[in-house]
C-alpha cells in the first residue's frame, strides 16, 4: 500500500502544479489580447512560453502517476469503476485544452491572435469547472 500512496501523493502534487499553470496561462492571454503596447506584448510572449513549457512536464507526470495508480488497483477494479471512466474523459479534455494552449501560444508568438480578451476570460474558467467535476468524481466515486 505504501507504493500506491507514494503514487497518489505524486499524482496530486503534479496535478496541483499543472493546474496552477493552466489557471494562470489564459489570464496572461487575456492581458496579451488587451494590450497594444509592443513591449508588453513581447514580455507576455516570454511569460506565456516559459509558463506553458514549465507546466507541461507536470501534466505528463500527472498522467504517469495516475496511470500507475490505476495499474496498482488492477484491471477488474478499472472495469467496474464507471466514475473513473467519466473522470478520464474529463482528463482527456484537459489534455486537449493543454494542447490547444500551444496553438494559442503560437498565434500570439506570430502576432496572429484573432480572439478577444473575453474569449480568453471564458476559456480561463473551463479548467476550473472540469477540475471541480473531477474532484467530485474522485472523492464521491458515485455508482452509476
Amino acid at each position: 500500500m505504501t507504493t500506491f500512496l507514494i503514487y497518489k501523493s505524486l499524482h496530486i502534487f503534479f496535478m496541483v502544479a499543472w493546474f496552477a499553470g493552466i489557471f494562470y496561462l489564459p489570464r496572461l492571454f487575456v492581458y496579451h489580447a488587451m494590450t497594444n503596447n509592443k513591449e508588453s506584448q513581447e514580455m507576455l510572449k516570454i511569460m506565456e512560453r516559459k509558463l506553458l513549457y514549465f507546466v507541461t512536464p507536470f501534466a505528463i507526470l500527472t498522467l504517469i502517476f495516475g496511470s500507475l495508480m490505476i495499474y496498482e488497483y488492477g484491471r477488474q477494479w478499472f472495469k467496474m469503476s464507471i466514475w473513473l471512466h467519466i473522470k478520464l474523459v474529463l482528463v482527456i479534455g484537459l489534455y486537449v485544452y493543454h494542447g490547444y494552449c500551444f496553438k494559442l501560444l503560437a498565434d500570439f508568438k506570430q502576432d496572429k491572435n484573432t480572439k478577444s480578451d473575453k474569449f480568453y476570460r471564458i476559456i480561463n474558467e473551463l479548467p476550473v469547472l472540469v477540475l471541480l467535476a473531477i474532484i467530485f468524481l474522485a472523492i464521491l466515486k458515485p455508482l452509476f
